[in-house]
């Protein structure tokens, strides 16, 4: 069966994983460039478009339109076309791709940066004189204007001012503001007659009157976020941690699919395992999890030192945010303090750590390390005094186990793909034997071996068969005089259909052998004679490892990350389970201690996050990547791949309703607060909106919002229910009014105010300082605001985990970071009553559930935004909030 990687694929596409990533990488930012070029290129033929259709508009009123009285008073009015009007009371009003157009010309090469979008009425130059006069301490902005051959070149002092740079405040333009009536008349003359383009605008940067904006750029685009109009002095508010920070609580998922060797159960009644950059400690019979959180990337293997207490664990290398490398190494620590005892390694080894194992006859003096590098470089450590004894290339092909003789230091095995050798250590220097298979069939791979009590080697192959090595006397004419003994077959024995994945031997001699395609885990006596057997169920994949509780019980790893416990007679049921592909989707319920997940592998999960079990689990027909319950608790919808949608009752698990939108992957659901509508949007640029009846069971369209020049990547909900705001993959933030038919709200700056029952959305003005300067726009996948709206997390491309305070508007924002995730975190959700937070990895396949700890809950965000003080910089912000 495919399914149960019987040929041992997994081994072998773990052989590059950095060059893998590195690939992955790349191709993400080609997929973006071009995503982006192509929103560029509709949001130019729109601005053309509109261009094309002021410009006579213009023209016309420029003829017959009013002229300076005198030379003196000037209306901006006048010299628009009908369709841009201004008040006393509103901001500018122009369309939305018109602003667009100005920003792409304002921003290519500024990261911050911040713009004063002002209210502009009929005026005189003498009004502006005596305004600036006065002077606006309070107000802030820049916009600085190349002079083009359609608009007149602003004085000199204008021109100077600086391009870019961090948010700053209109006192720096005072200079700039303070010329001569005369030359002014002549400049706003000579404007009204050469210009015919809405962009003179921008050269009067200085009328401030009531509104205002702040722009940020990502990757050279402007987003124009509006400041919430209680907020007066933008430039005072003060940005501090949060109050709360993070404890990790609980680990969901198990890495079987890919790695060997990696459960171990502790004298102490733990089993020792791994997932992510977590080592965990399951203490079985109570039911609760300690963690070894030391790692900075994926852990792949672990050794169990003889004393049983001391732990040592590899990783792989990683990349950092920047794609480079990074160093692998071993920590070796002790498992009942969780202590860091040693590192070993760090710039020795290449792209990871692939396999580990302790001395046994010296009381585990010595380390044995083989890396992943293209020559699996095989190393000998005393890992105490962190001196590396020796080091030799093993093989260029993929190497999947080592041990050391328990009888002697001095001998070491090694298995892997179409091999099996055998290592001797002499005078500092290892040398190395291959296994002769010579009458036997050569395995695809030597999968794992164990010694038997008699001093044989016993190795599992791809074949399905058991071989036993057993020690001779060596062929003095072929190697000459004094060569030593040599390992040859003894004898060949059938176990398994498929691969031999896994063998375990037992106090008495008796040997467990856990086999792929099969399923079987067969117990044989010392002489190889079957005794028992047993089949684990389908669902959990093939047998990966096995551990030995009390020689009757055991644990057992599978290929689809699930921990069996159980006996031959009474069968196995799972302790710990998890997804076995990239996930995406995560919802918590709206009263209860419960929380969906849904990915690449069909599985729709719902969890416990107080008793930490999975409740239950469906298969979906396609890919889940984004979920929703309803705000009665009683549903959940389910958005796949394909543009289709479930909704699923979480008491029957069956599904109520089936419904298609388009046909290209959904990347969010989202029910109003009431639960009348479900916004459901989708990589078609579309938001479809849905009346709910039926207590979540019955969806009739109600309408479709139109307007995105990209994907949909994040929506949220008004207070009221009436709006919605998005964002998209071109960076774009819209806003709807849904109860009037869908319609885009091109005036956003009307929105400012508006109150949201869910902050998801990674661009907004309150949640602007959780973007790192220079940031690239696919850097946060997702972010979260908590229900008490005090702080929100962010899930980053670098595998981290942040916590800011809520609202957060303002750039370089401190925070709390935490560490676990081996891969990019997809999402994150508070539960309920924010006392967790969970995170949710993509290829790592892991879900973390973090306890929320400090000040008690309570809507301070108000006050806070309101407060004034200095600026807390980002070399404030901790490195981890461990």
């Amino acid at each position: 069966i495919p399914g149960y990687q019987d040929d041992v694929s997994a081994e072998s596409s773990t052989e590059f994983p950095d060059r893998m990533s590195l690939m992955e990488v790349r191709l993400q930012a080609q997929e973006d460039e071009i995503t982006l070029l192509k929103s560029s290129l509709a949001d130019a033929l729109r601005k053309l478009r509109l261009h094309d259709q002021q410009i006579p508009l213009l023209k016309q009123q420029l003829i017959a339109g009013k002229r300076f009285v005198k030379g003196i008073s000037l209306s901006l009015e006048d010299a628009l076309p009908e369709s841009i009007q201004f008040t006393d009371e509103t901001p500018i009003k122009l369309r939305r791709e018109e602003e667009d157009a100005f920003e792409e010309e304002m921003g290519k090469d500024q990261t911050w940066s911040s713009l004063v979008e002002e209210t502009i009425q009929p005026t005189t130059v003498r009004t502006l004189q005596q305004q600036q006069s006065k002077g606006s301490e309070d107000s802030q902005g820049s916009c600085p204007q190349t002079p083009t051959s359609s608009s007149p070149a602003p004085p000199k002092e204008l021109a100077s001012s600086p391009h870019g740079g961090p948010l700053s405040s209109i006192r720096e333009e005072e200079n700039m503001l303070c010329v001569d009536l005369q030359k002014w008349n002549q400049a706003l003359a000579g404007l009204i007659v050469a210009t015919v383009n809405i962009r003179v605008l921008c050269i009067l940067p200085f009328i401030l009157l009531t509104g205002q904006s702040i722009k940020m750029f990502i990757r050279g685009r402007p987003i124009t976020m509006y400041i919430p109009s209680n907020i007066l002095n933008y430039e005072e508010l003060r940005m501090d941690l949060p109050s709360q920070k993070l404890d990790l609580d609980w680990v969901y998922g198990y890495r079987g699919r890919d790695c060997r060797a990696n459960l171990y159960l502790l004298p102490s009644g733990e089993a020792v395992y791994f997932i992510a950059c977590v080592v965990v400690l399951y203490h079985i019979r109570n039911q609760t999890q300690r963690h070894y959180q030391k790692h900075t990337d994926c852990v792949r293997c672990l050794a169990i030192h003889p004393d049983k207490v001391r732990v040592a664990s590899g990783q792989t290398a990683g990349v950092d945010k920047d794609g480079k490398p990074l160093q692998p190494f071993v920590h070796i620590w002790d498992s009942k303090t969780l202590v860091t005892l040693q590192q070993i390694g760090l710039g020795t080894f290449e792209r990871g750590v692939g396999a580990l194992a302790f001395s046994s006859s010296d009381n585990g003096t010595f380390l044995c390390v083989i890396d992943d590098s293209n020559e699996h470089m095989i190393s000998v450590w005393d890992w105490n005094k962190n001196i590396k004894h020796t080091e030799v290339k093993s093989t260029n092909e993929a190497v999947l186990g080592v041990d050391f003789s328990p009888t002697d230091t001095n001998n070491i095995i090694s298995c892997g793909k179409s091999h099996v050798y055998f290592w001797t250590l002499s005078t500092g220097t290892l040398t190395k034997k291959q296994g002769i298979f010579g009458k036997y069939k050569k395995p695809k791979f030597v999968l794992c071996f164990v010694f038997s009590l008699t001093g044989d080697v016993l190795t599992g192959d791809s074949e399905g068969n058991i071989l036993t090595w057993g020690k001779s006397a060596a062929d003095t004419k072929t190697l000459g005089k004094g060569a030593k003994e040599t390992f040859q077959i003894m004898k060949q024995t059938r176990a398994h259909e498929g691969s031999v994945f896994t063998m375990c031997i037992l106090q008495g001699g008796a040997i467990l052998s856990g086999g792929g395609k099969d399923r079987k885990i067969i117990r044989w006596s010392a002489d190889l004679a079957p005794e028992r057997e047993c089949e684990i169920p389908e669902k959990f994949g093939a047998v990966r490892t096995i551990a030995d509780v009390d020689g009757e019980e055991l644990l057992v790893g599978t290929t689809r990350n699930a921990i069996l416990r159980g006996t031959f007679s009474d069968g196995f049921v799972a302790i710990v389970q998890g997804h076995v592909d990239e996930m995406w989707g995560l919802a918590t319920h709206p009263t209860q201690n419960i929380f969906i997940t849904c990915g690449n592998d069909r599985q729709v999960c719902v969890w416990n996050a107080g008793d930490h079990k999975l409740d239950w689990c469906a298969t979906l027909e396609e890919s889940g990547l984004c979920a929703d319950f309803s705000p009665n608790g009683a549903v959940v919808s389910v958005g796949l791949s394909t543009g289709r949608w479930v909704v699923l009752d979480l008491q029957t698990k069956e599904v109520v309703s089936d419904l298609t939108d388009g046909n290209e992957q959904l990347s969010v659901m989202r029910y109003s607060p009431d639960g009348s509508f479900l916004a459901v949007g989708s990589h078609d640029n579309f938001i479809y909106i849905y009346n709910v009846t039926e207590g979540g069971r019955r969806y009739t369209r109600f309408g479709k919002c139109t307007g995105h020049s990209s994907f949909i990547t994040h929506l949220d909900w008004s207070k009221d229910g009436k709006y919605i705001m998005s964002n998209s993959g071109d960076y774009e933030i819209l806003y709807w009014d849904v109860a009037s038919g869908c319609k885009l709200l091109r005036n956003r700056f009307e929105s400012k105010d508006r109150e949201w029952a869910s902050y998801t959305c990674v661009l907004g003005f309150h949640v602007m300082g959780v973007w790192l300067e220079g940031s690239d726009g696919t850097d946060i996948n997702a972010l979260c605001r908590s229900h008490s709206e005090r702080m929100v997390a962010v899930a980053d491309d670098f595998c981290k985990v942040h916590l800011f305070q809520y609202p957060c508007p303002k750039p370089k924002a401190p925070s709390y970071k935490y560490e676990g995730h081996g891969s990019h975190v997809t999402n994150v959700r508070f539960t309920h009553n924010d006392s967790h937070l969970l995170s949710m990895g993509g290829k790592d396949t892991c879900i973390l559930q973090w306890r929320v700890k400090g000040a008690g809950t309570g809507d301070h965000s108000k006050e806070h935004l309101a407060s004034s003080s200095s600026v807390c910089s980002s070399s404030s912000s901790p490195e981890n909030g461990r």
